[in-house]
Formats: C-alpha cells, sequence, structure tokens
C-alpha cells in the first residue's frame, strides 16, 4: 500500500482502521490510533501523514494511556 507521500505502508498497516479522539473534530491535529490484529496498537499524526506510524506492544499502550490518565503526560504550567 502506497501513502498520500508515496511512501510505502507495511503489509501489516495495509488493511488498518485508524481512528481518532472525537475531540479532534474535523479540524484534523490529532494522533490516530489503529489496533492490529497481532495485538499491537499503532499510532500516527493525521497532520503528517509522512512520517510512518510508530508501533507498540499492547502492553506498552496500556501503559501510556495508564500515564495519561493519571495526569503524568499534562503540558508544564
Amino acid at each position: 500500500m502506497t501513502s498520500n507521500t508515496g511512501r510505502t505502508e507495511p503489509n501489516y498497516l495495509e488493511n488498518a482502521a485508524w481512528f481518532k479522539a472525537s475531540a479532534s473534530g474535523s479540524q484534523g491535529g490529532c494522533l490516530e490510533v489503529a489496533f492490529l490484529p497481532d495485538g499491537r496498537v499503532a499510532i500516527r499524526d493525521n497532520e503528517d501523514l509522512s512520517n510512518p506510524p510508530f508501533v507498540v506492544t499492547r502492553f506498552v499502550f496500556d501503559c501510556w494511556l495508564d500515564g495519561a490518565k493519571k495526569g503524568e503526560f499534562d503540558l508544564p504550567t
């Protein structure tokens, strides 16, 4: 599969069902996530699809989600 940038995506991303948070609306500016058949999670920036997706294990994604819910990744004030 070739992306809109002409780069070939790995086969395991070919049929990925990407989705994003409802907070992003239609304006972009959000990360998109796809749960892959082998249990891994792919993450991509929908503002720059020329960057390849970042793929992590379910465990890594769950750890990140836990930290995000606890505010561990909030921007400094």
